[in-house]
């Protein structure tokens, strides 16, 4: 027998939403958030980005960045799909906190024969657009993206001269700048 412990993100915080993001939106969409389930999805969390997005910093940001795609990296490797973000919301705090979970499913021969009988489209639906159909390495490409997109950065007193400077390299580097 095999044991797995996993550490408790939402230990002693005071959450206020949470979600549970795979990085696409079809049947991600959780209608009674305000009932006894109260586990948001994707489309809960973009519907939510018009009126109270979530902002983190420049730096948490990049955090972020480094750690899906060093956890999706790995993932992929070991042939698993299917896992999501928890983000959980302590505006108690001011914090987000977020962990990669429901990652113990392996691509295997199963999976396979879903994700072909999901493509061609045999028991009805549309064909070729369920990302859960994807392969390892699509599905890793898919929640990479999605996830990203979903924090939004709050400007600091850098990013105004980060761009700028940006601008300007780019202005230097540009074929017309040199033959004028």
């Amino acid at each position: 027998m095999d044991v797995l412990v996993m550490e408790n993100l939402l230990f002693g915080r005071n959450i206020t939403r949470l979600y549970d993001l795979k990085g696409y939106s079809r049947s991600r969409y959780n209608l009674d958030c305000n009932g006894n389930n109260k586990l948001l999805l994707d489309k809960n969390l973009i519907e939510a980005m018009l009126t109270s997005p979530i902002f983190v910093g420049n730096k948490a940001k990049r955090l972020l960045e480094r750690a899906v795609w060093n956890d999706t990296s790995f993932l992929a490797s070991m042939d698993v799909m299917g896992y999501s973000l928890l983000a959980g919301v302590d505006e108690e705090n001011h914090e987000l906190i977020q962990g990669i979970i429901d990652f113990m499913r392996q691509y295997t021969w199963d999976r396979h024969l879903e994700t072909r009988v999901k493509v061609s489209g045999i028991l009805g639906g549309v064909k070729n657009v369920s990302p859960a159909a994807f392969l390892p390495e699509q599905y890793k490409e898919c929640f990479r993206k999605a996830v990203l997109a979903y924090f939004l950065v709050v400007p600091d007193q850098w990013s105004y001269l980060c761009s700028l400077s940006l601008s300007i390299f780019l202005f230097i580097i540009s074929p017309r700048s040199r033959n004028s």
